[in-house]
Parts: structure tokens; C-alpha cells; sequence
């Protein structure tokens, strides 16, 4: 850490003791554990317009969900960019992703488990009270299809024109919209104590389509009518056919 973010963080969160660079990082940001004397924080940075972008966006959400108590999120503490990088501080949350907790497990009984709490979590969002902060009255399908023709023509995505071209007219069937966490896969909540209980990188969280998050939220093991039947045991709402999850993750998902 150079000094100027150094002096950046510690405007914040007080005078730094301990910094710990972390194991799992993803492809779109740095991530850190810095401790102060009476607790520890999470930074993460990002140097990629496309990724700035999106962490912004995470910085907004988390920031109108703080003491809101709806939904278990990281509380935020801030959030800064230079002319390069951008970076937000929030609480570090002690847990693994679900996709490291289900390769550590060591049964069957014990993956359904999580996989169980992992419906109900999300199903508890589904239900939840839509926020205004996070409604931005648009047509959440149609401004996501904007965004993938934007990444298309950046060359900042897996899909290619013809898909896109598929997605734009074979839309489904509108259905009642919810507040959605917009990348609901099992790298993006955390494990506590056996069971999923937060979410994370929460950029894309918004009032938009459930079948979107239904859909990511299977897709590593959709294959797998155990796992399956175990989901839908937590999540009771809606199930998605086969041409709704493969529009939502085979298609639109390829653009993000």
C-alpha cells in the first residue's frame, strides 16, 4: 500500500496496525484486511474503468442499506477514487464463499445444508420490502440488454452479436419484479457457522427480475437433482423453467 492510500484509509477507519493481503481474490478488484486497534476493515480497489464502475455502484448500494438492517451486507465506511483506482472500506466479515464451504464439505447431507440456507437467504431477499434508494423505476431487463451491447461493443464480453441479438427478441414473460442482489452465484455470499448468511459484491443489487438471481444461484450445480431439490426447499417462491435459465444464464449472464 503507498503512502497516499495509506493517508486515504486512515481518513477514514484511523491509524492502520496490520494489513493482511487475502487469498481469494477475484478478477475484478483488489481486496485487503487492514486492522486497527479496535477492529478490522475491508478494502477493496479497482483499476479497470469497466470494474471502477462497479464498484461505485457497490459503494452506492451498500451505503443506502447501512443500519437499514433489511439485508446482511457488509456496512460501509467509505469510499474514494484517484485519477487511476477507485476504493471502497467496508466491515470485513468473518466466513468463506459458499463455492470454497462446498468444496470443503465433506458429505452429501452437508453440502444440502448450505445449499438449503443458500435458497432461504435468498428467498428472504425476494420477500424483502422493495427499497426506494435502490429502485430506479427503469425496465431492468431492457437497461441490462443496453449495458451488454455497450460491453459487446467494447470487447468486454463472452457474447457475441447473434446472442445478443437472440436475447433482444426472445424475451421472457414479464413477472412481478423484486429487489435482486444481480450476481447471486455461490462466490458472492458468504458462509457463517454452516449456513449462507451474506451477501456480498452487491453492485448490480436493484429492483429487477428474480429469475436473473434464481438462475445464477444454480448454475454450479444445476446438474445435480440433489443440490437442486435442496434449493428449492429454502427458496419456495418461483422456479425457473429450462428456457427462463438458460435466456438468464446461458444468455444475458454471458455479457457480464
Amino acid at each position: 500500500m503507498d503512502q497516499q492510500l495509506l493517508k486515504d484509509v486512515e481518513n477514514i477507519i484511523g491509524t492502520i496496525r496490520r494489513v493482511n493481503i487475502l487469498d481469494d481474490q477475484g478478477c475484478t478488484s483488489e481486496v485487503l484486511q487492514i486492522f486497527t486497534d479496535d477492529s478490522s476493515y475491508l478494502l477493496k480497489s479497482s483499476f479497470k474503468e469497466k470494474y471502477r464502475e462497479w464498484l461505485k455502484a457497490e459503494a452506492q448500494v451498500l451505503e443506502s442499506l447501512n443500519n437499514k438492517n433489511l439485508i446482511r451486507v457488509p456496512n460501509y465506511y467509505g469510499f474514494f477514487e484517484t485519477m487511476h483506482s477507485s476504493h471502497i472500506i467496508m466491515s470485513f466479515e468473518n466466513g468463506i464463499t459458499l463455492t470454497s464451504a462446498l468444496k470443503k464439505a465433506k458429505k452429501l447431507a452437508e453440502k444440502k445444508l448450505l445449499i438449503r440456507s443458500f435458497g432461504q437467504i435468498l428467498n428472504q431477499l425476494h420477500e424483502t420490502k422493495t427499497i426506494e434508494s435502490l429502485n430506479h423505476k427503469n425496465d431492468w431487463l431492457e437497461q441490462q440488454l443496453i449495458k451488454a451491447e455497450y460491453y459487446l461493443k467494447s470487447g468486454e464480453s463472452d457474447g457475441g452479436i447473434q446472442l445478443l441479438e437472440k436475447l433482444k427478441s426472445n424475451k421472457p414473460l414479464p413477472i412481478p419484479r423484486t429487489l435482486i442482489h444481480g450476481d447471486c452465484t455461490t462466490d458472492n455470499v458468504l458462509v457463517v457457522k454452516g449456513e449462507v448468511r451474506v451477501f456480498i459484491d452487491v453492485a448490480g443489487m436493484t429492483v429487477g427480475d428474480p429469475r436473473y438471481d434464481e438462475s445464477l444461484a444454480i448454475r454450479s450445480f444445476g446438474d445435480n437433482d440433489e443440490l437442486i431439490k435442496a434449493f428449492y426447499e429454502g427458496y419456495k417462491r418461483y422456479k425457473v423453467s429450462k428456457e427462463e435459465f438458460q435466456y438468464f444464464d446461458e444468455g444475458l449472464y454471458e455479457f457480464f
